[in-house]
């Protein structure tokens, strides 16, 4: 993953209004935390910052360029607006370099399984420990020709070298089963028949 920089500028005004005018004036407000220090508020590029996301995905690294103290972070959470679309609000953290961090990772399914098989993926993401700047954009899991039946776990998951797994891995990723069969409606008529013969 590409280093990025961005020069942010410090925020003092606060509350939905001050948030409104740093969005008119083409920034976004976010919030740089953790390590012990003081949260500090600042202003990104909103620009900038979109491309960031779109090119490194929502686990991006920036060097935060502060008026003069370099520090690098890590996008923790994105708040976008439900209709507009457009980034409300970023919370960033403060990471090292060397510094080992959990991150969610996106699992992206990919091939076709074997004859009749239906595709479900249990889980959009994986939890993996790993080094702040090696961050893995997103794991490939391939179901190519699996057969009905199939499943593929968590802990079986190829990660990169320097990354521990986190989630569960016997948490089920993707399964490929037998489609359901629609029931006619005779055989959901017999079905009641039966179950009201019974009582």
């Amino acid at each position: 993953m590409s280093e990025v920089r961005l020069s942010v500028e410090p925020r003092t005004e606060f509350g939905k209004g001050a948030a409104r005018r740093t969005r008119r004036a083409g920034k976004i407000p976010a919030v740089l935390y953790g390590h012990g220090s003081d949260p500090r508020h600042f202003a990104l590029p909103a620009i900038e910052f979109a491309r960031v996301v779109r090119e490194n995905g929502s686990n991006a690294v920036i060097t935060l360029d502060l008026e003069g103290s370099v520090e690098l972070a890590l996008t923790k959470t994105i708040v976008v607006h439900p209709l507009k679309n457009y980034i409300e609000h970023v919370d960033l953290l403060v990471v090292k370099r060397g510094e080992k961090i959990v991150v969610d990772v996106p699992v992206v399914v990919t091939g076709n399984p074997g004859p009749g098989g239906l595709v479900n993926q249990d889980v959009d993401t994986l939890q993996v420990e790993v080094e702040a700047l090696h961050i893995p954009e997103q794991f490939e899991v391939s179901i190519e020709g699996l057969e009905i039946g199939s499943q593929v776990l968590a802990g079986q998951v190829e990660l990169p070298q320097g990354a521990t797994l986190v989630t569960d891995p016997e948490s089920l990723v993707v399964a490929v089963n037998e489609p359901q069969r629609e029931e006619s409606d005779d055989e959901a008529e017999a079905g009641e028949e039966s179950a009201e013969a019974a009582e």
